[in-house]
């Protein structure tokens, strides 16, 4: 690491010789193996990263000159890069660095990224704010190409040309999508096309005949051809000059054929194809797998301590497996996540019924719709932190209709190491505000294959939310059965107190309860199951026990399950005395699941002391 341990700022990046580029990317590389084998993280699309992050700010005067990135996945080298190369041994951790970009870990985070498809429409919005300030820095929007299948991306892609600003995006093309051409004539051709001297003959070509009718059929023909050639022709159409695609591994090339593009005027795209997991044969090999992953052993690439027990979304994987054998009507989409969200299996074994629609929910959530139309059963699954960007689709298109649609939401409730951007805990406050709609959330693994099954005999819009990782470890039944709609359980009844929880709080809420009991507190438990709607007459059955009402959720407090069971107290003039246990009017930060629930007081012990003095309170 002898040129890394010089690099503290882009300054000193800029201060190396161009020849000894090449060494430092593999000396990036391998700091972030050997760092995220340690704690976890996105490894292969950073290691395909390295080398065009270097080129980026090898050449552009960052952070005058915007990097705006599209997802965090990519990267880390950036991080390395821009005085953050000792910290970068904390990220992930809890107070450590962000596994993501923020805004206000560092000047050179332009943008947060997190989610996908948002870069492009920042950077367009931070080249108009330079227009109107009268500055002349550069700005460059990197996309990866999976967010090329968002729809937003699109939006700004046809408002950047129309504007015709100056402004550089660079389309990260990891061979897991697009065009996979690259070689020695695409090289040639492209070093020929970006030359300073031919653009400046193809924009005089423009300005001399462009104004005539002919001269613009010309004008257009002869960059559709050239668009054609290079595979651009999208772009081209929509007002970019269109370069590519290059060799994003080859950094050397890179800096050569950014220097020739950054001062072409007006909207361009570069596209360059890079390697998955590039200079890790184990991530080379199977990139998906090394997207996301905990802790691993750097020399084998196996990953250390994994659980035994089975994780929710295996559970939930398995009984669609089971469903989809006896129902051929069982239909299964995603929006780029099949393995994330245990739907590769489904695909293997059934794959004229699965469909992943891209980065892309809005439309997963529609064609679902349309799907349902026909007398299909189809079933959407995404991460909770994701639903947010189809709620019109569920309320117009699918309540709105009623259509019997379920929706999988993986990752509900606190997620860990990826922080605030993954989080999957506003969906309770974000859908539970539409009619037609059922929304469950089961207590274990055992409940949630039964829950699937009731969701698709609803026969009505159903939401099914559960949390990420492993699951509590009880006895799966073999027979899946149906559920009661709207139907909660009771575990234990309290003469003092009862707790009402809902998902992966129903049995930290049982061991609270225990803890109360050496108290000599007599508390109960009710497993909700259901959000909505409510059982409204198990909640008087509490009520009628004690006027000690206890509700928690890994959900946010506002509008969230104790909102709905607030609401309905204060609707009926029920006498009751009602303390709410979830997450504030805060953004939760990164730190590992259970370090989470012990920052937001949902850890047993606290559970307990928290309803401990909610009583005394009321004693007095």
């Amino acid at each position: 690491m002898e040129l890394l341990e010089t690099i503290n700022s882009p300054k000193d990046l800029r201060k190396l010789k161009k020849e000894q580029l090449p060494e430092l990317c593999q000396e990036i590389r391998n700091y972030i193996i050997e760092t995220i084998s340690h704690t976890g993280g996105h490894l292969a699309s950073s290691l395909g990263a390295v080398d065009f992050i270097v080129a980026l700010h090898y050449v552009f005067n960052t952070p005058e000159d915007k990097l705006v990135f599209d997802t965090g996945h990519q990267a880390y080298a950036h991080k390395i890069l821009t005085g953050r190369k000792e910290a970068f041994k904390t990220i992930r951790k809890q107070k450590g660095l962000s596994g993501f970009l923020k805004i206000y870990e560092s000047e050179y985070d332009t943008f947060g990224a997190g989610h996908a498809s948002t870069a492009l429409s920042a950077a367009l919005g931070m080249a108009c704010a330079r227009d109107q300030k009268k500055e002349k820095n550069k700005v460059v929007a990197i996309v990866a190409d999976g967010s090329m299948t968002g729809g937003m991306a699109y939006e700004a892609l046809q408002n950047a040309g129309l504007l015709k600003t100056n402004l550089l995006v660079v389309l990260n093309d990891n061979q897991m999508f697009i065009s996979k051409r690259v070689g020695a004539l695409g090289s040639f051709l492209t070093k020929l096309l970006s030359a300073k001297y031919t653009q400046a003959l193809e924009d005089t070509i423009e300005n001399k005949i462009g104004d005539s009718d002919i001269g613009k059929n010309v004008v257009k023909l002869a960059k559709r051809a050239k668009s054609i050639l290079f595979s651009g022709v999208l772009f081209a159409e929509m007002g970019f000059k269109y370069f590519g695609p290059v060799d994003g591994n080859d950094v050397l090339a890179l800096v050569d054929t950014l220097e020739q593009i950054k001062d072409i005027k007006g909207p361009v795209f570069l596209h360059i194809v890079t390697k998955k997991g590039k200079g890790y044969p184990p991530a080379e090999a199977k990139p998906t797998k090394y997207h996301g992953l905990g802790i691993f052993d750097a020399d084998t690439g196996e990953v250390i301590g994994k659980s035994d027990r089975i994780t929710y979304t295996k559970a939930f994987s398995d009984a669609l497996m089971k469903l989809a054998k006896e129902d051929k009507t069982i239909t299964a989409i995603t929006a780029a996540m099949p393995e994330g969200t245990g739907l590769a299996p489904f695909r293997e074994t059934y794959p004229e019924r699965f469909y992943d629609v891209g980065i892309a929910e809005e439309h997963a959530a529609t064609f679902a719709g349309g799907l349902a139309t026909q007398g299909l059963k189809p079933l959407v699954a995404l991460y909770s932190s994701f639903s947010q960007r189809c709620y019109d689709q569920i309320q117009q298109d699918i309540c709105l209709q009623n259509l019997p649609v379920v929706f999988a939401f993986d990752r509900a409730g606190g997620v860990g190491e990826d922080g605030p951007t993954h989080h999957g805990v506003f969906d309770l406050s974000l859908f539970r505000n539409i009619p037609n709609l059922y929304i469950a959330a089961p207590a274990d693994e055992n409940e949630l294959q039964h829950m699937l099954k009731t969701a698709f005999e609803a026969k009505a819009p159903f939401i099914l939310r559960y949390p990420r990782g492993s699951a509590v470890g009880v006895k799966m039944d073999a027979e899946l059965k149906k559920l009661t709609l709207g139907k909660a359980k009771w575990l234990s009844k309290g003469k003092d107190v009862n707790i009402l929880a809902v998902g992966n709080m129903v049995h930290p809420a049982l061991e609270a309860a225990e803890l109360l009991a050496k108290k000599n507190i007599d508390c109960g438990v009710l497993n909700m199951r259901f959000i909505k709607p409510l059982d409204t007459k198990a909640i008087k059955e509490a009520l009628d026990l004690s006027e000690n009402i206890i509700t928690i959720e890994d959900n946010v407090l506002a509008g969230g399950f104790g909102s709905a069971v607030s609401e309905f107290i204060c609707d009926n003039n029920c006498q009751a005395s009602l303390l709410r246990l979830g997450i504030g009017d805060t953004f939760v930060e990164h730190a590992k699941q259970a370090q989470l629930h012990e920052e937001l007081g949902l850890e047993p012990k606290q559970i307990a002391a928290s309803i401990s003095k909610f009583l005394n309170k009321r004693r007095k």
